[in-house]
């Protein structure tokens, strides 16, 4: 049974075996892993999770005119803290939530660089729930996914350890630099010396 605690949600160990096989591929699952699922990057070049391989991935649907927008702040600051240890926060936009995010890839690319000095991979403008769903949010949040559940709202946040297993769902409230999402990426990241 999955537990959400104080806007988190935390995986039962069953569904993280199942799902490392949907990360990395290590498993036979008829979907493909997650580290296959193509992805753009901002400036449009195609991309794949696995890049990542061997790190923690903060995944985080992104928006720049939300009340969380001033998130990137801190997501930056955790990313400059952390990377470095073999953090990734991976940014994608997306302009479901009332419109949050109507700019082009290149002007959400300059917001972010001009305002908040972000500097972690951020990826294409693409749709994290409906018909329209992008194959990473579906992998994340569909039937198949340890944490099966909609994207809330802009500024969820998906925890991937460096095994490959979708560790944990924030949700848009957690902070960047709340001590149970640092704390979590923190023993994550321990584990890249096991």
């Amino acid at each position: 049974m999955t537990k959400q605690i104080s806007g988190k949600k935390a995986a039962p160990e069953w569904a993280l075996a199942l799902f490392a096989g949907l990360i990395w591929g290590s498993a036979a699952p008829a979907e493909t892993p997650l580290s296959e699922i193509p992805v753009k990057d901002i400036d449009g070049k195609e991309r794949m999770l696995g890049e990542f391989k061997g790190k923690a991935i903060l995944i985080v649907n992104v928006a720049s005119k939300c009340g969380y927008t001033s998130q990137y702040e801190g997501l930056e600051k955790l990313y400059q803290q952390h990377k470095g240890e073999g953090l990734v926060i991976a940014g994608f936009p997306c302009n479901q939530f009332f419109g949050q995010e109507p700019g082009s890839n290149e002007d959400i690319k300059a917001f972010c660089s001009e305002r908040y000095g972000v500097s972690f991979p951020m990826f294409a403008k693409l749709d994290v729930k409906g018909p329209g769903q992008h194959p990473l949010f579906k992998a994340l949040t569909g039937e198949g996914s340890p944490l099966p559940g909609k994207v809330s709202w802009n500024f969820n946040k998906f925890l991937v350890g460096p095994d490959g297993l979708y560790r944990e769902h924030y949700l848009s409230g957690t902070e960047p630099d709340s001590e149970e999402l640092i704390s979590a990426i923190e023993a994550q990241l321990a584990t890249l010396g096991d």
